[in-house]
């Protein structure tokens, strides 16, 4: 059986967590590729040696990992140093999920949804069958920012800006699941895409 391949993407701060959570929870395989990021660029990997020859030695934290607060503010608002980490980091990525959909077809899983906020910047939609992407207003992303990550909103519409606006991202998608509203109507439009997958396979 061939694995149907699906991207959840988005925006920043658009509820993709929560939606990837529901894929779960709903006994889909599924996979973060900021986790795969953060290994990418582990202690002792190359990724972290590239790393800090890039961006210098204040970008590694005092227990040797990446410091990311840090690595954040010197890529938000500076596109080539962005697009630096990128290149570092976004080939191992996709290298991962590679192996992990190769996985996943050997064990006959008719479906496995990767979590990729960066998949329309990066070009690699065209590896998926199917792109859901969770969506929002960017205002409320900019209000979720703040709350979650401490954010002042100019930092938080800086990385906001750093993205691909949501609103083409919605417009290239095959599903779209609306997280303005509620848990439990958000969790209602999870639900509703899944099956539509499992019927698409």
């Amino acid at each position: 059986m061939t694995t149907l391949r699906a991207a959840l993407t988005g925006g920043i701060a658009t509820g993709k967590s929560f939606c990837l959570a529901e894929f779960a929870a709903a006994g889909v395989p599924v996979v973060d590729a900021d986790r795969l990021a953060r290994d990418v660029v582990a202690p002792g990997t190359p990724g972290l040696a590239a790393v800090a020859a890039r961006f210098g030695a204040g970008a590694i934290g005092p227990d040797g990992a990446v410091d990311r607060p840090v690595l954040a503010r010197l890529i938000f608002g500076d596109a080539r140093a962005r697009r630096d980490l990128e290149a570092i980091v976004h080939p191992g990525v996709y290298r991962a999920i590679e192996r992990w959909y190769a996985e996943l077809g050997d064990r006959g899983e008719p479906l496995g949804i990767a979590d990729i906020p960066l998949l329309y910047e990066t070009g690699r939609e065209v590896d998926f069958d199917i792109v859901i992407v969770a969506s929002c207003p960017p205002e409320m992303q900019v209000e979720r920012l703040m709350a979650r990550n401490g954010l002042t909103r100019e930092e938080a519409r800086l990385r906001l800006a750093a993205q691909m606006p949501i609103g083409e991202k919605t417009e290239r998608a095959d599903h779209v699941i609306d997280t303005s509203g509620t848990h439990e109507e958000t969790r209602a439009q999870a639900a509703r895409v899944l099956r539509e997958l499992r019927v698409e396979n």
